[in-house]
């Protein structure tokens, strides 16, 4: 399974932005197959390790940033992720990769925290929005 990290720093003058990329390096037997981090000004970090399973396409690479607004990381597997983006491509969403990744930004987007019930699967994931400034954690139950 892949590895997830976050970092919120309250204070920004003891940010350490080397810090997120320690976390990931700690990870790489999570994820060897690719590694990412991000980072905005508000001092919020995210980083990811990769073990690529559902779609190998280096656009499904993380942390995935949806429709310029999103960012994810995400680590597990969302079973039924293909019923989902039926329902989803129904409400008009396109799709630009095979991931549950994606599927996973578009319901937030189409049901916020209420998209938790859509979901089958074992998972944990931190997703930002950009726009709102709300940063929103979940796992399965």
């Amino acid at each position: 399974m892949c590895g997830i990290a976050g970092i919120y720093y309250l204070n920004q003058s003891k940010e350490d932005h080397s810090a997120i990329k320690k976390m990931t390096d700690a990870l790489i037997h999570r994820g060897p197959d690719a590694e990412g981090q991000w980072s905005n000004d508000a001092g919020l970090y995210l980083g990811h390790r990769r073990l690529s399973i559902i779609d190998l396409d280096p656009r499904s690479n993380q942390p995935f940033e949806w429709l310029n607004r999103f960012i994810i990381t995400f680590n597990g597997e969302i079973y039924n992720y293909i019923e989902v983006r039926e329902q989803l491509k129904q409400k008009g969403y396109f799709f630009a990769t095979n991931s549950d990744t994606e599927v996973i930004c578009a319901a937030y987007n189409e049901w916020k925290e209420d998209c938790l019930q859509y979901f089958d699967g074992m998972f944990a994931f931190a997703l930002y929005d950009k726009n709102k400034q709300i940063l929103f954690c979940a796992r399965d139950r």
